[in-house]
């Protein structure tokens, strides 16, 4: 009963073998395969970077205009009340 499987196997086996036989790879493939993939990585690389200077830009873009929006007036993180402003010893 295993013999069917195997002889199949077999079969299999001398046909990849056959059909592997007649591949040859051309002379300067690595070298081609090598500079694809670099040219690849260079442009991922440059894409990326530009990427990150565009969302910095937009970024400091933003924050510029939204300090720009602030009032001209001084702000209310800074200012004190005049009773703060006088010592505690009375000296003000």
């Amino acid at each position: 009963m295993n013999t069917v499987p195997d002889d199949m196997e077999r079969r299999l086996r001398e046909t990849l073998d056959t059909l592997a036989a007649g591949v040859h790879p051309a002379r300067d493939a690595y070298r081609t395969a090598r500079g694809d993939w670099r040219r690849r990585e260079r442009r991922r690389r440059i894409v990326l970077a530009l990427l990150v200077a565009v969302v910095f830009t937009v970024a400091v873009a933003i924050g510029l205009w939204v300090l720009n929006q602030a009032p001209a007036g001084n702000g209310a993180i800074f200012t004190e009340p005049a009773a703060a402003a006088v010592h505690p010893d009375g000296r003000g």
